[in-house]
């Protein structure tokens, strides 16, 4: 009782991009056992061409591809599907490359060798956030800042800025939120998971390319813009500032 409810497996596909035969044995049977629909490619061009002919629900990436540089096919299917799941698998543990990972649009990594059970502990972690619903809300505005969460648009003066899933659902939380201090803790449990597994430097790469995406709106503008300003709460998160203006809300016809 109280527990969340786990999404439906049997119509979530996981394709692994991996090409150690062993390991992408592993996992593709794996993630079968388990309950999932999942499929294996070696190459980052047959995993492209995979992509292309089925909805997948997440991508095991591996770095260390034969024909593509991991980080590049994690950055064309950022692109391609902004809210697909991509779960970076490496070996290399130092913070850049980690760092470099997430902002190339991986949403999560693990670092070889790894359990099956913890990687499934992570699919079900980020695939419940993905597949929950949530009540209609007011939009928000803040300045000319307008953050309409039942469409999930963000719009600068009428234009609409492009987020990744996560940097909106972070936007969301501040702005409902405004003036007061928001924890690392609580960012993470509310925009990722109550029991994420990875490292906390997520939070940071989402937040760094949140504000990199607004500060860019804004420039291109051709109107001026009073947009929020997060500051950054050292040892605590994160406060989303007033800057003066007046709070308007109200849902959207």
């Amino acid at each position: 009782m109280g527990t969340p409810a786990a999404p439906d497996r049997s119509r979530l596909h996981i394709l692994v991009v991996e090409d150690d035969d062993t390991i992408g044995r592993h996992l593709e049977t794996g993630l079968r056992v388990n309950g999932y629909a999942s499929a294996w490619s070696r190459t980052g061009a047959s995993a492209l061409a995979e992509t292309d002919r089925t909805a997948y629900d997440a991508v095991l990436l591996d770095l260390g591809l034969p024909d593509l540089d991991g980080l590049d096919l994690a950055r064309t299917l950022r692109a391609r599907f902004p809210d697909l799941l991509i779960v970076i698998l490496t070996a290399r543990t130092d913070d850049i490359d980690v760092i470099a990972g997430l902002d190339a649009g991986a949403d999560d990594y693990l670092v070889k060798p790894f359990s099956l059970t913890v990687l499934l502990a992570r699919l079900r972690a980020h695939l419940r956030r993905q597949t929950g619903t949530s009540q209609p809300q007011p939009s928000l505005r803040l300045g000319d800042l307008v953050i309409d969460t039942t469409s999930r648009r963000c719009t600068l003066h009428d234009t609409e800025i492009s987020l990744r899933p996560k940097e909106f659902d972070l936007l969301a939380l501040l702005a409902r939120n405004p003036g007061i201090a928001v924890s690392r803790e609580t960012l993470m449990a509310q925009v990722w998971d109550e029991n994420w597994f990875g490292p906390t430097k997520t939070l940071d790469v989402t937040m760094a390319g949140l504000r990199r995406r607004l500060t860019q709106a804004a420039e291109e503008s051709a109107r001026p813009c009073r947009l929020p300003h997060i500051t950054t709460l050292r040892g605590h998160g994160y406060r989303l500032e007033r800057c003066g203006w007046s709070d308007e809300a109200g849902t959207k016809s």
